[in-house]
C-alpha cells in the first residue's frame, strides 16, 4: 500500500506455531518476526501479509511457506469484521493483498470487493480470486465483469509468479492517485491536455475514415490465410499502469503466445543483466503467417491502434503501452516513472533507436523516461516530424 508520507519501523514479535496436522477446516494466524507499519494522517496501519478466505487448508498452506505473515478466515464476513477492527485501532495490520477461494457464492464475492472498494484506504489492496479447481465458465464470468484484480491458481502455486502480479497489482490500484499528487508538468494543465486529446481525436478519427477500405482489406486477407480472428486484442499497461485492450491486425498463427517459451533463446533482450526490466522481442519470430510478416513489414498491423487512440487509451505521441508480463518488472520507483506518460502509437525511443538490434531494454525505458519527464504538445509535434510515417509505426512491442 502506498502512503505519501511514511515511516518505516521493524516490530518483533513471537512466532505462532501451528500443528500441520490440524489445519483442516480451522480458522488460524501464522506470524512472522518483522513487520512494518505506516503513518498517514494521525492513522496507524501495518501492511504486511495476506488474508486468506476460504477452507483450502492446502492453499493456505502454500502462502504460508511464502509470505512472513497471514490470516486465514472461512467466511467472507469473518474477513470483512477483522478489516473493520483494523481500520478502527491504531497500530492493526492492513493485509497486503487478500485471496479469495472460488467456492463462495458470486454474489458475496461482489458485495465484499464493494465493500473494499469503498474505503479509501482497502480498495488499494489487490483482491485475488483462487480460481483452483473452478469451471471455466464460471471464472470467465469474473474476469468479463471485472470483479478481482486477478485470478490465480494455488493448486499450482509458483512464489516468483504470484508475487509477481502482487507487486505489480498494488502498483497498478495506488498508482493513480500517487500520479496525480506529484505529477506537475506543463503538460499536465487544461490547455495542453485539451490540445492534446483534440489533436489525438481529430488525427484518429480522419485517418480511420480515409483508410477504411484498407481496413477491410487486411481483414479479409487475415481470414483467407489462417483461421483465427482478424485483430488480436491483448492487455496493455498505459499511463498510471492503466490496463486496457490493446488492438493489432493479427500477424501470428493462434496460440503464439503459449508458445512464447519455446522460443525464448531467440529473444534479442537475452544478453541484458537479469536485475533490469525484462522485455521481449525475437527476430524472424517463426510463429509470424505470411501475411502477418507482410503486415510487419509495412507497419500496417498496427492501423487498429487508431481506436486505442479515439477511445482514449493511447495518444498519437507516447510510450509505448506494455504487455503485463513486462510492466510487471518495471514497478520499482527507478522504472515506474515510464507509466507517468501517456501510452502513444510513437514516441521518443522509436525516432532515437528505431530498427537498431543493440538497443537494450534499459536504454528503451530511459528514453521513455525522458519523455515522461519532458512531454507537451509542441514536444510531442516535434517528435511526430522526426518520425517517418509518425502514425505507422513497425515496431515488435
Amino acid at each position: 500500500m502506498h502512503y505519501r508520507n511514511y515511516e518505516t519501523i521493524n516490530l518483533f514479535m513471537e512466532f505462532t506455531f501451528l500443528p500441520k496436522a490440524n489445519f483442516k477446516n480451522r480458522t488460524f494466524a501464522h506470524y512472522s518476526i518483522k513487520s512494518y507499519y505506516a503513518v498517514k494522517e494521525n492513522k496507524v496501519y501495518r501492511n504486511s501479509g495476506f488474508y486468506f478466505i476460504g477452507k483450502n487448508a492446502d492453499s493456505v498452506e502454500k502462502l504460508l511457506g511464502s509470505f512472513k505473515r497471514g490470516h486465514a478466515f472461512e467466511m467472507l464476513e469473518n474477513a470483512k469484521a477483522e478489516l473493520i477492527r483494523s481500520l478502527k485501532n491504531d497500530n492493526n495490520i492492513i493485509p497486503e493483498v487478500i485471496f479469495c477461494d472460488a467456492s463462495f457464492d458470486i454474489a458475496e464475492i461482489k458485495s465484499f470487493r464493494q465493500y473494499l472498494n469503498n474505503d479509501p484506504v482497502l480498495s488499494s489492496i489487490p483482491f485475488i480470486l483462487d480460481g483452483s479447481g473452478s469451471p471455466e465458465k464460471e471464472l470467465n464470468y469474473y474476469r468479463r465483469n471485472k470483479i478481482l484484480d486477478e485470478i490465480v491458481f494455488l493448486n499450482n502455486f509458483h512464489e516468483k509468479s504470484i508475487f509477481g502480479k502482487i507487486q505489480f497489482l498494488k502498483k497498478v490500484k495506488s498508482s493513480q492517485v500517487e500520479f496525480n499528487q506529484n505529477r506537475e508538468l506543463k503538460s499536465s494543465t487544461p490547455v495542453q491536455y485539451i490540445l492534446k486529446r483534440g489533436f489525438d481525436i481529430t488525427v484518429s478519427l480522419t485517418i480511420l475514415i480515409l483508410l477504411s477500405p484498407l481496413f477491410l482489406l487486411i481483414a479479409l486477407a487475415v481470414k483467407l490465410e489462417s483461421r483465427g480472428p482478424v485483430f488480436y486484442i491483448s492487455k496493455r499497461a498505459g499511463k498510471g499502469y492503466k490496463i486496457f485492450d490493446f488492438y493489432k491486425f493479427r500477424t501470428m498463427e493462434i496460440g503464439a503466445d503459449e508458445k512464447i517459451n519455446d522460443f525464448s533463446h531467440l529473444n534479442l533482450y537475452n544478453d541484458g543483466p537479469s536485475n533490469g526490466p525484462v522485455f521481449i522481442k525475437i527476430n524472424n519470430d517463426p510463429r509470424i503467417t505470411r501475411v502477418g510478416s507482410f503486415l510487419r513489414n509495412t507497419s500496417l498491423d498496427e492501423l487498429p491502434q487508431l481506436l486505442n487512440v479515439l477511445l482514449g487509451d493511447m495518444s498519437v505521441v507516447g510510450n509505448r503501452p506494455l504487455p503485463l508480463y513486462e510492466a510487471e518488472t518495471l514497478t520499482t520507483d527507478e522504472w515506474a516513472k515510464r507509466f507517468m506518460a501517456p501510452a502513444g502509437i510513437t514516441g521518443l525511443w522509436q525516432i532515437k533507436k528505431r530498427g537498431k538490434e543493440d538497443m537494450s531494454a534499459e536504454e528503451r525505458i530511459n528514453l521513455d523516461i525522458d519523455y515522461a519527464d519532458n512531454y507537451n504538445f509542441v514536444y510531442d509535434l516535434w517528435i511526430m516530424a522526426q518520425t517517418p510515417s509518425a502514425l505507422i509505426q513497425k515496431t515488435n512491442a
